[in-house]
């Protein structure tokens, strides 16, 4: 990893070896995939599954006893942890206020109606490896909202079912429609419809570059919640931090693909210690290929004055993960500004955060926690103002509104305000 001491220099470097999603070699491809997949529906998603999954499938969706029977398939212990999963992230989700609001005064009615999307699409990869707990951390919160029909879209195995995993929180939330997709192909489907796929209104879920592409081509056809880049973690930790519990967080997310991994710290003895710590649990991980080649090619590592400055730099990095692995936690929070999501205390590691804590995992990366938030429920329902004037409500506003009207050379606005809403010494 790379070692900066100085926020001056820590902020700098950060910027230069953030991982950032590589798109334009892959752009013409996916152009090509999506538009076909507009024009040509069925037919162009047998012909990419062919080619791209190695399955000749006859029927995209896969019915409901093939879910059954995959499902049927998990080991007791996986079902009761994902059970555990479902539970939590409802209960948090469901702690959040979703509800619109009416004011009502002499003047009239203003308010706002708060709305469910009708139908949303999950995507879930299944590349290396199914990650079946993006679907509960995308579908609960839908389900919260009060979405009425959630659809899946995963790759197919290579004898055209689907994992057993993926399957059984399928049938444990009640879904709809699992289509067997992957990559660009599965993103135009459920963004145009095709035959057998009905187009949905918006895409959740984090997938390859593919995937993240096609989010972008697809974007005003239908709502994505975000274009999701390579992961990352922020570790600010002093002194008195676990150098093996730092080295532990570091570790968990560097295995990710392309991952970028940053260490904040007040201590310089500290960073020595995490240094032999990530050597000594290097030696038996199985993805440690991964994870050295993270470290060495992103890994930074910022040795600062004080928590202050550690603040600083995390906030101008603006990490998808912020640990605060430091003597007092809760009042390092008060300085965290911008994080999408803040893992607080050694005991809160962001590795939990991505099953069965509570928040979404979907998290905002590459500097885009500075304007958007974690997956939650408001991503699932529109906002919709009302108004309801009374006439004397209106008389009251409307000389007001005529003139602004008129200030941007809008006269028909004006005369509209003025045909009902007349000044008072008319």
């Amino acid at each position: 990893m790379d070692v900066i001491r100085g926020t001056a220099a820590a902020l700098e470097r950060l910027g230069e070896r953030r991982s950032t999603l590589q798109t334009d070699a892959r752009r013409s491809t996916v152009e090509r995939v999506v538009a076909d997949v507009r024009d040509r529906g069925d037919e162009a998603l047998r012909e990419y599954g062919r080619r791209f999954d190695g399955v000749d499938l006859e029927h995209v969706e896969i019915d409901t006893p093939s879910l059954d029977a995959l499902a049927a398939t998990l080991d007791d212990e996986l079902r009761a942890a994902i059970d555990l999963s479902i539970t939590r992230v409802r209960a948090f989700h469901e702690r959040q206020p979703s509800a619109g609001f009416m004011h009502h005064d002499g003047d009239g009615r203003l308010g706002q109606l708060v709305r469910p999307i009708a139908r949303v699409g999950c995507y879930v990869p299944s590349g290396k490896a199914a990650l079946f707990s993006s679907l509960v951390m995308t579908a609960v919160p839908a389900q919260v909202a009060g979405v009425e029909e959630v659809v899946v879209a995963t790759p197919p195995r290579h004898d055209g079912s689907i994992d057993p995993a993926i399957a059984y929180v399928v049938r444990a939330l009640s879904l709809g429609s699992v289509y067997r997709l992957g990559g660009a192909q599965a993103i135009a489907a459920l963004a145009y419809g095709t035959e057998s796929v009905r187009r949905v209104d918006t895409i959740v879920g984090p997938g390859s570059p593919w995937v993240v592409i096609a989010q972008q081509l697809v974007f005003g056809q239908v709502g994505i919640e975000s274009l999701p880049g390579p992961t990352e973690t922020l570790v600010i930790a002093d002194a008195d931090a676990d150098p093996t519990h730092v080295a532990a967080d570091l570790l968990a997310q560097a295995e990710h693909d392309g991952a970028q991994v940053v260490l904040v710290t007040t201590s310089e003895a500290l960073w020595g210690a995490v240094e032999a710590a990530l050597e000594r649990s290097l030696a038996d991980l199985p993805s440690a290929p991964v994870a050295r080649e993270n470290m060495a090619v992103r890994g930074v590592v910022a040795i600062v004055d004080d928590l202050a400055s550690a603040l600083e730099v995390s906030n101008a990095y603006a990490p998808e993960h912020l640990c605060l692995l430091v003597r007092d936690p809760w009042a390092a929070l008060e300085g965290v500004r911008h994080a999408g999501g803040v893992f607080v205390g050694e005991a809160s590691m962001e590795a939990l955060g991505d099953y069965v804590a509570g928040p979404s995992h979907v998290m905002p990366t590459g500097g885009t926690a500075r304007f958007s938030s974690a997956l939650n429920v408001r991503h699932f329902q529109r906002v919709i103002p009302v108004i309801g004037l009374a006439p004397a409500g209106a008389a009251a506003i409307g000389e007001a509104g005529a003139r602004m009207a008129r200030a941007e050379g809008l006269e028909a606005h004006a005369r509209a305000i003025e045909a009902r809403a007349p000044r008072g010494d008319g």
